[in-house]
């Protein structure tokens, strides 16, 4: 009975797969293609070897011009390792922006997804920042990722106290929804770690349900298993900074 149990679900996850691929070309076979090509372009491991052999910055830029990488460090006068990061980054940003317009309805939300968690950051680091008057908010905009960047973080300066940018600011962002239960009278006794800890929780939580109840069954599959192993590899890293 075990093993015919294990028979049908192994036909039936090929019914799904076959399922999916009748439909694929229609939606999603123009972003595989790009992602395809992305993948292509990653440096190798001879490439790498090469750079180690770099006796300084401006050998890093002629060699990565010979690479998929091209002219992205054309313009720029003083390298530094910050500025080859910064650049770096920007082009990533720029390819998933690409991939993002391209996409369809679910593809689409599903990448959106993996851009909460640099918002999350952002949203800590510069709630973190405004809360105890670290820093000016010019400067902790500038230090948040690109990928978390979006309309609503650039007009922080208009609250005040935490539950002001909620209701006046971030109710309205991609990641106002993991904010509805939280305490803010407990905020500014938080540390940044464990109300990231809070809003990482939320954010697994939905994205879990969404690849559940949205997604494809291979996808949803996949993604149970990474986002399960995400949540408990949080879980561990909460615990062991509140010991």
């Amino acid at each position: 009975r075990e093993k015919e149990r294990g028979a049908r679900s192994e036909r039936e996850r090929e019914t799904m797969s076959w399922t999916e691929l009748t439909t694929f070309n229609a939606f999603d076979a123009y972003d595989d293609g790009i992602v395809r090509g992305f993948k292509s372009a990653l440096l190798t491991e001879s490439d790498y070897e090469n750079l180690m052999q770099c006796n300084s910055l401006e050998d890093v830029k002629m060699f990565l011009q010979a690479t998929d990488y091209g002219t992205f460090l054309s313009n720029v006068v003083e390298l530094d390792p910050a500025t080859i990061v910064e650049k770096a980054t920007q082009r990533m940003v720029e390819e998933y922006n690409y991939l993002v317009g391209n996409a369809g309805e679910t593809l689409s939300a599903y990448l959106d997804f993996l851009r909460h968690p640099y918002m999350i950051d952002n949203i800590v680091l510069v709630l973190s920042g405004t809360t105890r008057n670290d820093s000016s908010l010019s400067k902790l905009l500038e230090a948040c990722h690109p990928m978390g960047m979006f309309e609503e973080l650039l007009t922080v300066g208009v609250a005040s106290t935490p539950k002001e940018l909620y209701e006046l600011v971030l109710i309205e962002s991609p990641v106002g929804k993991y904010f509805r239960n939280f305490q803010f009278e407990d905020m500014h006794e938080l540390k940044p770690e464990l109300i990231r800890a809070r809003l990482y929780k939320a954010y697994l939580e939905d994205f879990y349900d969404f690849c559940v109840t949205r997604c494809s069954p291979t996808t949803a599959e996949v993604m149970r298993d990474i986002l399960n192993f995400e949540a408990d590899r949080r879980a561990i890293s909460t615990t062991l900074f509140a010991m």
